[in-house]
């Protein structure tokens, strides 16, 4: 006889960070969980490790089979990026996409799309965190139906704060605990109207509160000192003890010998990546192709290095475009101390500007550019012109060599591609965080054995470069192109490569051990404890080595 299985993500959720809170006696119900059953941490790939784990639990493939590894597409005829957002799931989808043999429920899971050979309910972009999904349902009422009875979550399509400011970040916190009770409620009641075969839901406030409060109560990043509140109230232990407790709830309405798996495809820590790969990066590559030349945060290696940004005038992204390069001293000042609609009209009097220039994000958000919020994407009217430029990222450093033959306007030769990619790769190198002395690239990949090496499946970026993790960082230096930054921290959390995997049930050992795993093998744990076929294509193996009764 089938039992049903209950799955619940929790999206980005830190193994390191659970396992200090349910030593501390705070996650009751996970601590319950955690000794009932069993438990084992989960790798993944180590680049593209915030824009790839989720579809590959989806597929149960890597991005090497499915050519998927970021929402972000680079047109190399047109030099401009697309959100493409999901992937479209065509040829491989959703594990549980199992015709009429199973009775399925998903609830607000990120990244998925509706699919026809699933047997009962599909509820998507309700709430999640970057559900790069529409907001809509199977059976396509009940999207409407729901909403009429919980309302929205709060959060969605605006789940972000200013770092610098607790008012702000106490509204989203407030915004994420409220988001976690509907939701609680919302799966209670889904669970209740049959026993299903499988019900998958998502946490995603764990995942936001994990990018914008980690320096509220996580004392490894800078703003700690400078913004978090230090007294008895911890937002992030906050959004953890809400999920906690509406896991609880909703295992309420479970059946008694169901399977319960809470997991997570990658974990969160202090921020290492976001100015690295979206702001240093980018000005790194233009002043390579442009020796002597500076675009954004030109600081001086000569100069008593500046202490930490405290304050924002308006928001991080400003804050940095207002760093923008400019030979004349009165436009610079202007464009920091005066609003953009003002400055917009007063800038045409302050003499012409040199073209192609940096796009200022209010004018890319004035041209409904998704990624406006991106310094990466305010150097594109340059890509033509350089060798090399950063591609926007969510997670690593990401660079595309500006090749003839394959870019419209390419201006690197296929027999100098490898000269190009070492010479970056050496410099690359030698960038330094000068507070602390670390060397800021722990590794870089190259993803093509040739130039002209163009594999569907391989990704836009031919260097991909691993940032060092020991601690974050608002200026580096090169010794030939000098000082970037300081700059404003923008989100002050960024996702680590590992997630983890608890599960109880008959047949599974109590406070037991697994083997490390790998996210690939949540999907054909979760077929096999369904009792379902598992797909060909699936790449990982079940977790659990248990008798499954037909």
């Amino acid at each position: 006889m089938k039992k049903t299985v209950i799955v619940i993500g929790l999206d980005a959720a830190e193994p390191r960070l659970i396992d200090k809170f349910m030593s501390e006696g705070y996650l009751k119900n996970l601590n319950k969980l955690r000794q009932k059953g069993t438990y084992a941490l989960l790798e993944s790939i180590k680049y593209y490790c915030a824009e790839a784990p989720w579809t590959m639990f989806l597929t149960g493939c890597p991005p090497t089979r499915t050519g998927y590894w970021s929402p972000i597409k680079f047109h190399p005829n047109i030099y401009e990026t697309e959100l493409v957002e999901a992937y479209n799931f065509y040829e491989y989808p959703p594990f549980y996409a199992l015709n009429k043999d199973y009775r399925i429920t998903v609830f607000d899971i990120p990244q998925t799309a509706l699919s026809e050979r699933v047997n009962g309910i599909q509820v998507l972009g309700w709430g999640a965190h970057c559900a790069q999904t529409p907001s809509y349902s199977f059976p396509a009422e009940l999207f409407d139906d729901i909403v009429n009875k919980y309302g929205l979550h709060p959060g969605l399509h605006k789940d972000h704060a200013d770092c610098y400011s607790l008012a702000s970040l106490y509204k989203l916190e407030e915004m994420l605990l409220r988001g976690i009770d509907l939701r609680s409620a919302i799966c209670q009641n889904l669970l209740k109207q049959e026993p299903w075969d499988l019900f998958l839901t998502v946490f995603g406030e764990i995942h936001v509160a994990g990018h914008f409060i980690w320096h509220l109560s996580q004392t490894n990043h800078p703003l700690y000192d400078i913004v978090g509140s230090h007294g008895s109230h911890d937002s992030m232990l906050n959004c953890y003890q809400a999920v906690d407790r509406a896991i609880g709830e909703i295992l309420t309405q479970a059946p008694k010998d169901a399977y319960v798996i809470v997991f997570s495809v990658y974990g969160m820590n202090t921020n290492v990546t976001d100015l690295p790969s979206g702001t240093f990066l980018p000005e790194f590559l233009y002043r390579f192709s442009f020796p002597g030349k500076f675009a954004l945060a030109r600081g001086d290696l000569n100069s008593e290095l500046k202490p930490p940004i405290s304050k924002c005038k308006i928001n991080a992204g400003w804050e940095i475009w207002s760093m923008k390069d400019d030979p004349s001293v009165i436009r610079r000042f202007l464009r920091r101390e005066t609003p953009y609609q003002l400055f917009k009209h007063i800038e045409r009097f302050l003499g012409p500007v040199n073209q192609p220039d940096l796009i200022c994000p209010n004018k890319l958000d004035e041209m409904f550019d998704p990624l406006s919020f991106q310094p990466a994407e305010w150097y594109k009217a340059y890509w033509p012109y350089m060798k090399a430029f950063a591609l926007p990222s969510f997670s690593e450093g990401y660079i595309r060599i500006n090749l003839k033959g394959r870019e419209s306007r390419g201006i690197v030769s296929c027999c100098e591609y490898d000269h190009v990619c070492n010479e970056i790769i050496n410099k690359l190198y030698e960038l330094k965080d000068p507070r602390t002395g670390i060397g800021m690239v722990k590794e870089i990949i190259r993803t093509r054995r040739y130039a002209l090496d163009n594999n569907f499946n391989y990704p836009d970026a031919d260097l991909i470069v691993i940032w060092q993790e020991d601690s974050p960082t608002d200026v580096v230096d090169s010794p030939d192109f000098g000082r970037i930054g300081p700059v404003p921290y923008f989100r002050t959390g960024s996702h680590r490569s590992q997630g983890f995997f608890m599960a109880t049930g008959s047949g599974i050992s109590p406070n037991s051990n697994l083997p490390v795993g790998h996210i690939l093998d949540l999907a054909p744990t979760i077929l096999r404890l369904m009792n379902a076929p598992i797909p060909y294509y699936c790449q990982g193996k079940s977790l659990l080595n248990i008798n499954i009764a037909s």
